[in-house]
């Protein structure tokens, strides 16, 4: 370290910080333990674990002195342990985490026993119920738009059932008050990976998921060498949907082919902009894997530390480093590997019981642990740690250290779990030759393999790092968080309490009041001291890289990038993160979109129970504003008209905005051209050209916005004046923003007053939401054979102050071109409009809607006879228009029954021209369910606030 620091070596921290009682007594504490001062709280919550944990032991008393003495010298026990062990808590189980697997299947199960989606569905509710955490592969589910046969159907895709299993998990709440994580995981060469990759970051949806997607080595070794990849899966696909589709030697359907740069450049720009997904190399996880001979890992459990197999679990546990530093900061400090030997031994033995005293959510779980018996023991404090032996943390002394405190872990670890398999037997899928011929296992000292040669193991795996957000605090002093170097020095943490008020107090890292107490300056802290936010990110996967050899299962940790990180630079950390041998990777990038797709709106709506219908209440509406179409129709310029062209989606079809001239620009239209633009752009286009003819720009604004969000089949497009291509989540994305980038040209947004009466006419300006007992809505079945739409279009509504009953939202599920949800998203802000003559005026529009070969023999609306259709969407249209005069809002002749004088003058008319006027350590993030500013990031795996310090979940 040199200079010998003036410090009082036989100072010790004294006091506990409020953020520790308040973690102990919110999580770890049960019943009266409650009641006691936090270090009789903190050791009665360690007699109870020791006791429980010793209970199949058979000198019961002394193996829990044994279990006693090493959560007292430095091991912790996970969240779950510590929680639930000997707390009577019937339902909880002890596991951390699990996977699941999900057959391609609606019910039952396939003939290996995996579960169908909706049998998966409810065991994985089942475990999170009990506490656990899930993590699932979706590959097996068939990709969208191939064949099912047994119902001579077209699938959706493994997407459209995760967002399933995300509403299932957040109405699921774990035993112990926690919402249950979920971790799901797509192969890189599943047909859908391009909408699995932008899902979370284009419609803010699987908020209940952590999301990776599995590389393989062949994808990778296509995208070194520039050769095309192929999207493959066993299903066939509907040749509709994937016309290029062919089935290979293999018997597997190719989809389609991709070049695997592009595809790597839509996985890093969505990272890059949002953090997810993770990248886990499934190839390195299965090279690796001890079991390699009897299991296939196709996921991880939701903070990615544990590869497992079908039903798999993590059974963790953590030891805390700081407790072995002796003469922390001295120029002698050193790491005591004797006690930290003995420790290990005790706490695998701990973790081995762990998986015999727990409930188990689910008897395949049970059988799966009993077969393979995997634990997980890691550590906390390694940042801290480091900084009290005077190393930093990005250096190269440090890494070797880390490497050398992780092969202890696992040497001991292994020659623990020999010892026990000598004492209790090995677990009974244990094969010496090939165990010992894995590549883990070839790694292993002589000592520990001439142990494991003469006893077995009783444990498949020994060694995982888990993230130890909350247990870190508790039992640790605020410790830096699993493998992860310390976030912050101190903050202030603001804690919102059960009045309503704001407390507010001090939390310091452990290593930083260690160093204060023993009479350090910390105005010039010693140059360990270093922060996640002060490390390169190439010296985070530095780390990972030189601790992972000594892991038998993987690593929860985050690679902190800086906002301004150049992004070739960012995609190089993944391609040599591969290169290095690691099993996955996740980066934290501060940016302003993260947050922003994340976060929810929490604004209330009532729901009026009394009424039979239970629709939702609207309790007030706005005054009629008094506006007027400047056209009603497309108004005809004699001279010709000026407009703007842009090409779409690797120049499929173009977009034209048209505008005025006279003195002024005013875009007056949007159409489409092309021989393959998509259906459902031009009746939105039709839609826009009427939103864009009324005098009111920050109406126009609002709609290009919702539609901005509205997502499809990704892309990669350069947008005007943008230096380069960038994600676009779908053509109604792209086509939103063009139009929307040529009314900035055109001054449209920023020469005009910010009052809006369309927007002041609308009777809610957000979509209404309904409580517990939901609303009405009315379903609509439409089929056109000409075209294969087979949908089912729900509309949503409402009651207004006077009484009468209002659609409010329009919305479609089933098979249909992707496009269409941008039309039913416009049409359902149209709906929201006091004044009804503003919808018909929609919907008259649409009513009459051709398209080339798309018309159809179909039911009259309103009647018993069938007749031709013109479209699709002219069928939606007239539906929608007969909903509305049911309800007696509009007339037969559809125009309004009540006029409401919204639209003042229908005729056409030639514009008249106008003038025209020309801390902080806060880190960018989703919102903060205490302090509700949106500033949460993944630490280790762990939520934690960098606004109040609010530390949430794990996974």
């Amino acid at each position: 370290m040199g200079t010998e620091l003036n410090l009082n070596y036989d100072a010790k921290i004294s006091d506990h910080q409020e953020v520790c009682l308040d973690v102990m007594e919110e999580k770890y504490a049960k019943g009266d333990e409650k009641t006691l001062k936090i270090d009789d709280m903190i050791h009665a919550c360690r007699l109870r674990t020791a006791i429980s944990l010793a209970s199949i032991e058979k000198n019961k008393e002394k193996m829990a002195e044994r279990f006693l003495s090493a959560l007292t010298g430095g091991f912790i026990t996970a969240g779950r342990v510590s929680s639930a062990a000997g707390a009577d808590i019937d339902a909880a189980t002890l596991i951390n985490c699990f996977v699941q697997p999900i057959a391609d299947m609606i019910t039952g199960f396939d003939k290996e026993g995996n579960p169908s989606i909706y049998a998966a569905l409810a065991q994985a509710a089942e475990t999170m119920r009990r506490g656990g955490g899930v993590g699932y592969g979706f590959s097996n589910i068939r990709p969208k738009g191939s064949i099912v046969k047994g119902t001579q159907s077209i699938a959706s895709g493994p997407v459209s059932y995760m967002r399933v299993f995300n509403e299932s998990c957040s109405t699921v709440e774990s035993a112990g008050s926690r919402r249950g994580a979920q971790m799901g995981v797509l192969r890189v060469d599943h047909p859908d990976i391009e909408d699995f990759i932008v899902e979370k970051l284009t419609k803010g949806s699987l908020n209940n998921f952590n999301v990776s997607v599995g590389v393989t080595d062949q994808f990778m070794a296509a995208k070194e060498a520039g050769e095309m990849f192929d999207l493959a899966h066993v299903a066939e696909p509907d040749t509709t949907y994937w016309p290029d589709a062919y089935q290979r030697e293999d018997g597997n359907w190719v989809y389609k082919q991709i070049d695997p740069n592009a595809l790597w450049d839509l996985i890093m720009q969505t990272t890059y902009n949002s953090a997810e997904p993770g990248v886990l190399f499934l190839d390195k996880m299965n090279r690796d894997n001890n079991l390699w001979y009897c299991e296939l890992i196709e996921a991880t459990n939701p903070c990615g530390e544990q590869p497992l197999p079908a039903y798999g679990c993590c059974c963790l546990g953590s030891m805390n480093l700081n407790k072995y530093v002796v003469r922390p900061f001295a120029n002698d400090a050193h790491f005591d590997y004797d006690a930290f030997a003995r420790d290990v031994h005790i706490a695998v033995n701990m973790l081995d019981n762990v998986l015999d005293i727990t409930q188990w959510p689910l008897e395949q779980q049970q059988k799966e642990a009993a077969a393979k018996r995997r634990i997980g023991l890691g550590y906390t404090g390694l940042g801290d740690a480091l900084i009290m032996l005077g190393l930093r943390y990005d250096s190269q002394e440090g890494r070797d250290e880390a490497a050398k405190m992780t092969a202890a872990l696992r040497d001991e670890g292994y020659i623990a779990s020999a010892l026990l398999a000598k004492e209790k037997g090995a677990f009974p899928l244990y094969d010496e030759d090939k165990y010992l011929s894995g590549e883990f296992a070839k790694r292993l000292p002589e000592r520990v393999l001439e142990s494991i040669r003469k006893h077995g193991m009783r444990n498949s795996h020994v060694v995982s790092i888990a993230p130890t957000g909350t247990i870190s605090i508790a039992f640790a002093d605020n410790t830096s968080n699993g493998a992860e170097p310390a976030f912050s020095w101190s903050y202030n943490r603001k804690k919102r309490m059960p009045d309503g008020s704001d407390r507010i107090y001090a939390v310091e890292d452990h290593a930083y009041r260690l160093f204060r107490e023993m009479g350090g300056d910390v105005d010039n802290l010693p140059n360990s001291f270093v922060t996640a936010l002060e490390i390169s990110a190439n010296d985070h996967m530095l780390m990972v890289a030189a601790i992972q050899p000594f892991i038998d299962s993987a690593i929860s940790k985050t690679v902190n990038v800086p906002a301004d990180y150049p992004f070739n630079q960012f995609k190089d950390l993944y391609t040599d993160a591969w290169k290095a041998g690691l099993k996955g990777i996740t980066t934290y990038r501060p940016n302003d979109i993260l947050g922003s797709v994340l976060s929810t709106d929490d604004e209330p709506n009532d729901l009026d129970m009394s009424d039979p219908d239970r629709k939702v209440h609207i309790p007030e509406a706005p005054e009629v504003a008094m506006q007027s179409l400047r056209w009603n129709d497309r108004p005809e310029f004699v001279n010709g008209n000026d407009g703007r062209s842009y090409m779409v989606n690797n120049n499929k079809f173009s977009i034209f905005i048209g505008h005025t001239g006279n003195g002024y620009k005013r875009p007056f239209e949007a159409w489409v051209n092309g021989a393959e633009q998509p259906r459902g752009l031009a009746p939105l286009m039709k839609n826009l050209s009427m939103d864009m003819r009324i005098k009111d720009p920050e109406w126009l604004k609002m709609k290009l916005e919702s539609l901005e969000k509205t997502s499809g089949t990704p892309f990669m497009m350069q947008l005007p004046k943008h230096d380069k291509a960038m994600i676009m989540a779908g053509n109604i994305q792209a086509v939103a923003k063009l139009i929307k980038h040529r009314c900035h040209e055109l001054e449209v947004f920023e020469n005009e007053t910010s009052s809006s009466p369309m927007i002041d006419a609308m009777f809610s300006r957000k979509e209404p939401k309904s409580g517990t007992d939901g609303t009405t809505a009315r379903c609509f079945d439409i089929y056109n054979p000409t075209t294969k739409d087979d949908f089912c279009m729900f509309v949503k509504e409402c009651v207004l102050p006077d009484g009468s009953h209002r659609p409010y939202s329009v919305w479609l599920s089933g098979t249909y071109p992707e496009e269409f949800d941008g039309l039913t998203k416009s049409l359902s802000l149209d709906m929201r409009i006091l004044d009804p003559a503003w919808i018909a005026k929609k919907l008259k529009g649409l009513k009459d809607f051709q398209e080339p070969q798309g018309d159809f023999f179909g039911k009259v609306v309103g009647e018993e006879r069938q007749a031709n259709q013109p479209s699709t969407i002219a069928y939606i249209a007239r539906l929608l228009i007969h909903r509305f005069q049911t309800l007696g809002i509009l007339g037969e002749d559809g125009h309004p029954v009540s006029k409401m004088g919204l639209l003042e003058n229908l005729e056409n008319h030639e514009v008249e021209p106008e003038k025209v006027a020309g801390s902080s350590n806060m880190v960018a993030g989703k919102a903060c369910v205490e302090c509700h500013v949106k500033a949460v990031i993944k630490i280790g795996g762990c939520d934690k606030c960098t606004n109040c310090g609010a530390t949430g979940s794990c996974g």
